[in-house]
């Protein structure tokens, strides 16, 4: 997971939304309500889906796992949650069918205090509350929001950990042929691979311990790529 910057929505969606909102409160504010005027909501629904792959990373990719490609809209706090949230955009993230409908579900777990304990990448930065191993594919959490993050969106699920495996040697190999010929087409196909986390975990490493997870080649074609593109 790695954050993704939500732009504001123009006005007219807005305002679309709002309406929308006021009919679900005047129908009853339930989720049955909410769920009723999202189902026919195809207008509102064509705008989210437009901002939302604006902000997605690469091809379109889930806000969450980073490999599938992002078909739904996932409310962040569920219609059965907060039904008056139904149409509210920062509510608004794009998912893949297995995080969204297999995984995170209906779920949204708080603390004894109410907060609530998933990351938001349009609202946070994932790496305070998750590590990432990049060698390994696995991700520890740092925090109870971390850990409460990998169980409901299944971020260690094998096949996520296995892609994660991959792109780390896909990364590694791109690393070095960039820092070789120094190609922009594959500095660009780098940014827009899958698995991105994979690439901005690496770009947070200590230099000492990249020098040693990646050795002389891939490190120093790491240590050029922070300097060109990281932030």
């Amino acid at each position: 997971m790695i954050p993704v910057r939500r732009p504001a929505a123009p006005q007219a969606t807005l305002q679309l939304l709002d309406r929308r909102t006021v009919t679900v409160r005047t129908t009853g504010a339930t989720t049955a309500a909410a769920r009723a005027e999202w189902r026919r909501a195809a207008t509102p629904k064509a705008r989210i889906r437009e901002l939302l792959r604006g902000m997605a990373h690469g091809a379109e990719r889930c806000m969450y796992c980073l490999d599938n490609y992002g078909t739904d809209i996932d409310h962040f706090q569920p219609i059965a949650v907060a039904p008056l949230r139904a149409f509210d955009w920062p509510n608004h993230l794009l998912a893949c069918s297995r995080c969204n409908s297999n995984f995170k579900r209906d779920e949204y777990p708080c603390d004894a205090a109410g907060n609530c304990l998933l990351v938001d990448p349009s609202a946070e930065d994932p790496a305070d509350h998750l590590l990432l191993l990049p060698s390994s594919g696995h991700y520890d959490a740092l925090t109870p929001k971390g850990a409460a993050t990998i169980r409901v969106f299944g971020l260690n699920r094998p096949d996520l950990v296995q892609g994660r495996r991959t792109a780390f040697v896909m990364t590694c190999a791109i690393l070095r042929d960039w820092h070789a010929h120094g190609s922009a087409e594959t500095a660009e196909a780098l940014r827009q691979s899958p698995h991105a986390d994979v690439l901005r975990s690496l770009e947070r490493l200590d230099p000492g311990v990249a020098a040693q997870l990646l050795g002389g080649p891939a490190a120093e074609a790491l240590a050029r790529w922070r300097g060109a593109y990281a932030v």
